[in-house]
């Protein structure tokens, strides 16, 4: 039954490692993926990143909003990590638009999570639809809060999963939207700088004072 208490607490705890499971794989991506990234294509200290990025990603995580946060991030990655003028007005843009790393995670754990829920097993083939749609739908997603459950709609009714599933995932979202656009505007500041050492437009003096 509906109503069944213990069917309730099964739903909630499920939910509760829905969100221990989406924020690590975010925490991952941000704190592990970036660093090597930048680690292994330019000589630049994760540390030195993140300090001169944060006041972007604190407004990131407040707003939900990658685009409502861009212009901080152009002018954070200007005058403090020495990205050029020239780079960051086409990248930051393009990856404000392009980029969602944190919400194609989000799509496919949110997908599996619904899957379970309902009681649907997933096929090897499905797993692998799951990840290219999360990736070509999450390309595809608005810069504003929430957007990422208007496009996970596309993904499920691919699987054939009901859409009011999306319900289950909703009272969490936001929080968790919080994260995910911080992960984005992370990886647009990492990708600018990666060009900008690439095409010599880098200030590493400003990037290291």
């Amino acid at each position: 039954a509906k109503d069944d208490p213990s069917r309730v607490m099964d739903l909630l705890k499920g939910l509760g490692a829905y969100c221990l499971v989406v924020v690590a794989g975010l925490l991952c991506q941000m704190l592990i993926i970036y660093p090597l990234l930048l680690r292994l294509w330019t000589p630049l200290g994760w540390k030195t990143f993140f300090k001169g990025l944060a006041p972007a990603q604190l407004l990131a995580f407040s707003t939900s909003s990658s685009g409502a946060t861009l212009p901080v991030t152009m002018d954070r990655c200007r005058k403090h990590l020495g990205v050029s003028e020239e780079v960051t007005s086409f990248v930051l843009p393009l990856g404000a638009t392009i980029n969602m790393d944190g919400t194609a995670i989000m799509q496919g754990l949110a997908t599996m999570f619904i899957a379970s829920t309902v009681g649907v097993d997933l096929t090897l083939v499905q797993y692998g639809q799951i990840v290219l749609l999360a990736i070509v739908t999450s390309i595809g997603t608005a810069a504003v809060p929430s957007a990422g459950t208007v496009t996970l709609a596309l993904i499920l009714g691919s699987l054939g999963l009901p859409l009011d599933a999306i319900g289950l995932i909703l009272a969490v979202d936001r929080i968790l939207d919080m994260i995910r656009t911080a992960v984005n505007v992370c990886g647009d500041a990492a990708v600018s700088c990666i060009v900008a050492k690439s095409e010599n437009e880098l200030d590493e003096k400003i990037f290291n004072g």
